[in-house]
């Protein structure tokens, strides 16, 4: 495959790079855009191994790009669904404190809600709670009424099939392996052969960092994968859970801790867990890279984030490797679960950035370089965001790659 006049390259087939690949092409209809994903399917890594939920913005640091982009997202992505015929549904979610310490977080939560416009968010008591969620116990609740839940692969492959309906190219199986500058033209190599382009936008997801450096910049971070494992209800023990019941999260991590959750796929989750991976596509625990885990283990920042967080560490491996763990989690929230109720699920790898001294990079982290935007950092919620993000990168395209 060889290009001779490509404008721009869009390099990741995951929910962003495709909402940004559509919203460029929308607004600059004349350009030749392709986009390329390394796998055989869009949205074949995060995009699809998530639990689907269309969050509300109750988390986030007021002003952050998070919690701008997360309550404008929620209401976009619904309504896309919704004109686009895919099920989606705002079936709500709670934020549950079972013990004391946890019952002053709640309010805190509400108040960055409030902060941040979060729509209809109420502060519940137990007897409140029930008529929500008959079967979870706690001291009091925040309900987040609006908050949805949808199948993002769903969602992805309309976004593809939206892009190549407007001219936008698709090439699977393309991974890109280095880059250059050859007579004032960017070359980029792929397992296929070379394209040339005018500009390129990173939206490699867990392989982000490194592309970055395939251009030329160094984000001054590392990607970090952590595995996220799932366990699925029993279909005769659905009908405990209604909705989206969530713990109060730890406010010094980015992670929400084990939860349940009902899908758009016909089953209720419950999890997930945070482990380290061995490798960045490492979705099962056997699932081993030397080279992913050489950069890890030799990576500064891992040990100063692995100094600070140990016990947590060791704590989610203790829950990985022990179901009585895991089940006395999600006790806390309803006692009745049993644990010949959990069937095993499906995992999940979050591409966690932490800076070099070992801090958890939590926002979202969209920088430009010669030729090139990174979207170096896109946790959740990403998906949920990702028609807002695809229209923010394309200002940036529009703006400082000259399209």
């Amino acid at each position: 495959m060889f290009r001779d006049k490509v404008d721009l390259v869009i390099i990741g087939g995951g929910i962003i790079g495709l909402a940004t690949a559509n919203e460029i092409i929308k607004t600059k209809k004349n350009i030749k855009i392709l986009l390329v994903e390394k796998s055989s399917e869009v949205a074949s890594q995060q995009s699809g191994h998530n639990s689907g939920v269309i969050h509300s913005g109750i988390y986030y640091k007021p002003g952050s790009f998070k919690a701008k982009f997360c309550v404008e997202g929620r209401a976009s992505m619904t309504e896309f669904c919704e004109k686009n015929d895919i099920p989606v549904w705002t079936c709500g979610k709670l934020i549950v404190a079972t013990n004391k310490s946890d019952v002053e977080r709640i309010d805190n939560l509400y108040q960055r809600g409030t902060a941040n416009k979060v729509e209809g968010l109420k502060i519940l008591t137990p007897e409140k709670t029930k008529e929500i969620e008959p079967h979870v116990q706690c001291l009091k609740a925040l309900h987040a009424p609006k908050t949805g839940i949808v199948d993002y692969v769903k969602v992805t492959e309309v976004y593809a099939d939206k892009f190549k309906s407007v001219g936008g190219e698709i090439s699977l199986n393309t991974e890109v392996l280095g880059a250059k500058i050859q007579n004032k033209k960017l070359i980029i190599h792929t397992n296929k052969g070379d394209i040339e382009s005018n500009k390129v936008i990173n939206c490699a997801g867990l392989h982000s960092d490194r592309i970055a450096k395939i251009f030329g910049y160094d984000a001054n971070l590392k990607i970090i994968p952590f595995r996220g494992e799932y366990y699925t209800l029993k279909k005769e023990k659905e009908y405990l859970v209604k909705g989206l019941i969530y713990p109060v999260p730890n406010p010094e991590l980015p992670f929400l801790g084990v939860h349940f959750t009902q899908t758009m796929k016909g089953f209720v989750e419950a999890g997930p867990n945070a482990v380290l991976a061995t490798k960045r596509e490492g979705y099962r625990k056997r699932d081993f890279s030397l080279k992913d885990s050489f950069e890890t283990f030799t990576y500064k920042g891992f040990w100063k984030l692995l100094k600070k967080d140990w016990q947590t560490g060791l704590w989610e491996i203790n829950r990985s490797l022990r179901k009585s763990v895991f089940l006395k989690s999600l006790r806390l929230l309803i006692p009745e679960i049993e644990k010949n109720d959990l069937q095993a699920g499906g995992s999940g790898v979050r591409a966690q950035a932490v800076a070099p001294d070992g801090s958890l990079i939590d926002d979202f982290r969209i920088e430009s370089s010669e030729n090139a935007i990174h979207v170096i950092n896109a946790p959740s919620p990403g998906a949920t965001s990702s028609l807002v993000i695809g229209k923010h990168i394309s200002k940036m395209a529009l703006k400082e790659l000259n399209l």
